[in-house]
C-alpha cells in the first residue's frame, strides 16, 4: 500500500515516559525548568542552553503552545555512542522514521555539537539525511525530498564527545515566532528572551510597565500576553501537527484549556514609546496583528523628553541602543550619562531594567545597579541591569499618538 493511502495512525497516550529537550536563550534555563514543570514536565535537568525533561504528549503539546521561554521542543527518538560518521548513519538507518512521517513529506536535518571529534558537521548532517532517505527507499522504493527552507519534518542531531542524540522537532518554526509579528526593526530582540527579561524583573503583571525604546513592541506584546494569560503559540502551527502520531483530539483539549484560562483584551497599564515615528507605527501594527492594540498605550517621544506614564511604583524595561547593534561609541558615550540623569530626575519610585551588550553602559550611566544578570542575546554577551530609583517626581507628559 502506498503510504499516502495508509490510514493515519494515532499513538496511544501512555505514562510520562517520553524524553524531550527544550533549548532556550542562555541565562533562562532555570526559569524555563520551572515553567516546564508547571506545564506538566517531570524530572527536568537544567543544562547549558536548555532543559532536558520527561513527560507525556499532553505536556509536549502544552510546552509548544504555552511556553514563553523555550525555543523548541525536541523529542528524543534515538541515542548512541559514536566515533565516526558511519556510526551515526547506522543509528539513523535503524530508526523507524516511517512510523512518524511519510515519504511524500519533505525533511531537513540540523546538527549541533559540543566537543565532537568529527572534522565536518556538514558531513555528519549529510550522513543522517542519507540514512533516513535510504531507509525510505528500501521500504517504499523512493526517497523523501529535502527542503532547506520550509520542511514538513525537522530532524536534529546533537553530538557530544562520544554520544549522539537524534530528535524530532515538535515545534517546526522556533517558538519565539509567535505567529503575529509583522513589522520588525534593525535590532530585533527574540520574544522568548524578552519574556524571560520580564520574568527576571519581577514585574507583577498589574503594576505599570513602560518601555521607552519600544521599537517593534516586543516587550509590550509579551507583557500584554502575560497580563491576559494568553497562550503565546495560539496564533501559529507546530511541527507535531505534521507527524503521523499527532493526536488531534488531545491537541484540541490542550487548546481549549489554554483558551479557557485567557482573559478578554482590555486596557492595561502597559506603555511604550520611541523617538522614531516609523518604529511606533511598526509597534502599533504588531499589536493590531496580535489583537492587542486596545491593551497597550503608545507614544512617539524621545526617552530624554519622556515622563512616567503612570504614578509609581512602576517597572521600566528597555533595550537601549548599544554599539554592537546601532549607534557609534562616541554618541553612546554622550547619551548614557544623560539617560542616567534623566532617570534619576524623573523616575523616582520606579524600578528600571536596562538590557545591554555594551560594557560601557554601567560605567557611564551614573547609576548604581542593584543586580546584574548575565544573559545571551544570540552570540552577544549581555547583562540585565536593575536600577531602583529613589528620587524624582511624577509628571506625565507623553501623549499617545
Amino acid at each position: 500500500m502506498d503510504d499516502a493511502q495508509a490510514p493515519r495512525r494515532r499513538r496511544v497516550i501512555g505514562p510520562p515516559a517520553e524524553h524531550f529537550f527544550s533549548p532556550c536563550p542562555r541565562g533562562l534555563e532555570t526559569l524555563l525548568s520551572e515553567e516546564l514543570v508547571g506545564l506538566g514536565a517531570q524530572q527536568p535537568a537544567v543544562l547549558p542552553g536548555g532543559v532536558a525533561w520527561q513527560g507525556n504528549w499532553r505536556a509536549a503539546y502544552r510546552a509548544n503552545l504555552e511556553s514563553r521561554l523555550a525555543t523548541r521542543v525536541l523529542w528524543r527518538v534515538a541515542q548512541t555512542a559514536y566515533r565516526r560518521e558511519e556510526d551515526l548513519y547506522d543509528c539513523a538507518r535503524a530508526v523507524a522514521w516511517e512510523r512518524w512521517f511519510g515519504v511524500r513529506q519533505t525533511l531537513r536535518v540540523y546538527t549541533s555539537a559540543i566537543d565532537s571529534p568529527l572534522k565536518s558537521l556538514n558531513f555528519a548532517t549529510l550522513r543522517i539525511k542519507d540514512a533516513v532517505c535510504d531507509r525510505f527507499r528500501d521500504r517504499f522504493g523512493r526517497r523523501p525530498d529535502v527542503d532547506q527552507r520550509t520542511p514538513d519534518v525537522r530532524i536534529h542531531l546533537f553530538l557530544e564527545r562520544s554520544q549522539a542524540t537524534l530528535y524530532l522537532d515538535l515545534s517546526g518554526e522556533p517558538l519565539y515566532k509567535r505567529g503575529h509579528k509583522l513589522a520588525r526593526t534593525e535590532a530585533p530582540l527574540k520574544e522568548n528572551l524578552a519574556a524571560g527579561i520580564l520574568l527576571l524583573s519581577g514585574w507583577n503583571r498589574s503594576e505599570p510597565l513602560f518601555d521607552p525604546f519600544c521599537g517593534s513592541g516586543t516587550f509590550l506584546l509579551e507583557a500584554a500576553q502575560m497580563a491576559l494569560a494568553l497562550a503565546p503559540g495560539a496564533a501559529r502551527h507546530f511541527g507535531f501537527e505534521n507527524l503521523e502520531n499527532f493526536d488531534e483530539r488531545l491537541w484540541r483539549e490542550v487548546q481549549a484549556r489554554a483558551q479557557a484560562q485567557s482573559q478578554p483584551v482590555r486596557a492595561l497599564p502597559i506603555f511604550g514609546s520611541d523617538s522614531d515615528p516609523d518604529q511606533v507605527r511598526g509597534a502599533r501594527l504588531n499589536l493590531q496583528a496580535a489583537g492587542l492594540s486596545d491593551a497597550v498605550t503608545l507614544a512617539c517621544v524621545d526617552v530624554l523628553a519622556s515622563r512616567p506614564p503612570a504614578e509609581p511604583p512602576g517597572t521600566m524595561i528597555a533595550n537601549p541602543p548599544y554599539g554592537v547593534r546601532v549607534g557609534d561609541q562616541a554618541s553612546l558615550a554622550e547619551f548614557y550619562p544623560r539617560l542616567g540623569d534623566h532617570l534619576k530626575q524623573h523616575y523616582g519610585g520606579w524600578r528600571c531594567y536596562l538590557f545591554s551588550g555594551d560594557p560601557e553602559l554601567p560605567r557611564r550611566i551614573g547609576l548604581r545597579a542593584s543586580r546584574r544578570i548575565p544573559l545571551m542575546n544570540g552570540a552577544i554577551d549581555c547583562r540585565l541591569y536593575e536600577y531602583r530609583l529613589m528620587t524624582g517626581s511624577y509628571d506625565p507628559r507623553a501623549e499617545p499618538i
